[in-house]
């Protein structure tokens, strides 16, 4: 039976995972909470807006209210890489060869692992962005589309339009696909060869988190009372195709999505705080932990796939052994 080990804190937490198989609690009010020979936290913002894992897993980045973006390693060493002035940070994400992107009201910025930064200003507000797997290009999401640029050369950006809000933004693995997150409820694609449009419609909610499967054949979604798994494996994607539900709940919604780091299997999170894993292959599910007090705002995994980290909108949030 998988355990669960609590750790109740005060507030929001943005951001739960893994640093270096440290667990990590990035909390709304900007301060770290880690469990490393017993509780222990790090102040790095005042009111922290976004985080995410370094590509090597072994930092994490995160933005704020302040303007500043920061990098806290599994020790709590808390480097400071850069501050934008009364701007808040809205994303940010990590990319190849140490490189750092994020967005802060119409402007995306990179940083270079030899500290360069470069900006890219955009005539509506930078909602998300990502790196794609393949060379030094990033994706940000904005209204109307998405725009993708090359930050090492100087060439124009290719814009890819379609009418709408567009909130998050994520790269398939392979580099194959661009996928949006959209106010209206819905996943917007794009096939990058030949920018053919990519229709994933039907969520009761806005979909607020993404996840791909290890070898990038699935997408898992929240914004349900499901989590809806689209078929990436042919190449035209999931066009045609009908999505797998895996974790079917009348009554509440799904909230947060996190795939296995080898298998084909998802840890889903849901409004009223359960956490379930679910097979891809079968649609067999475990129970892993039991409701609690707030919606399940981010999971993830272990290296070796055998813990789950996550987080609520409460503050209860732990770690769970699935091998008990």
């Amino acid at each position: 039976m998988p355990t669960v080990a609590p750790l109740d804190l005060d507030g929001h937490c943005v951001v739960a995972a893994f640093v270096s198989d440290v667990p990590h609690f990035a909390l709304a009010d900007g301060v770290v909470h880690r469990l490393a020979d017993g509780h222990r936290q790090v102040a790095a913002h005042d009111g922290l807006t976004c985080a995410t894992l370094d590509e090597r897993g072994e930092r994490l980045l995160t933005g704020g209210e302040d303007g500043k973006v920061t990098a806290i390693g599994a020790d709590g060493s808390l480097e400071h890489l850069a501050d934008i002035g009364r701007k808040w940070i809205a994303c940010i994400a990590s990319g190849p060869q140490g490189a750092i992107a994020w967005g802060a009201g119409r402007t995306a910025y990179v940083r270079f692992a030899d500290g360069r930064t470069k900006s890219f200003d955009h005539p509506r507000t930078v909602e998300g962005i990502a790196f794609s797997p393949k060379g030094m290009r990033i994706g940000v999401a904005r209204y109307n589309g998405a725009t993708l640029h090359f930050p090492a050369a100087d060439g124009k950006p290719t814009e890819l339009e379609w009418a709408g809000a567009h909130t998050g933004i994520t790269f398939s693995p392979d580099g194959n696909f661009l996928v949006t997150t959209m106010q209206e409820g819905a996943l917007h694609g794009w096939k990058l060869v030949d920018a053919k449009h990519m229709r994933m419609t039907g969520y009761p909610a806005k979909v607020k988190s993404l996840s791909w499967s290890p070898k990038g054949r699935w997408l898992a979604s929240s914004g349900a009372p499901a989590a809806i798994v689209w078929p990436f494996q042919g190449k035209d994607g999931p066009m045609g195709k009908a999505p797998l539900e895996l974790g079917t709940r009348g009554n509440t919604q799904v909230t947060a999505v996190a795939c296995h780091p080898a298998d084909d299997f998802v840890a889903i999170g849901y409004a009223d705080g359960m956490v379930l894993a679910a097979r891809i292959a079968d649609q067999k599910e475990v129970l892993l932990r039991r409701p609690g007090k707030g919606a399940i705002t981010s999971l993830g995994w272990d290296r070796a796939g055998r813990r789950v980290v996550f987080g609520s909108e409460a503050g209860d949030c732990g770690v769970i052994d699935i091998a008990g």
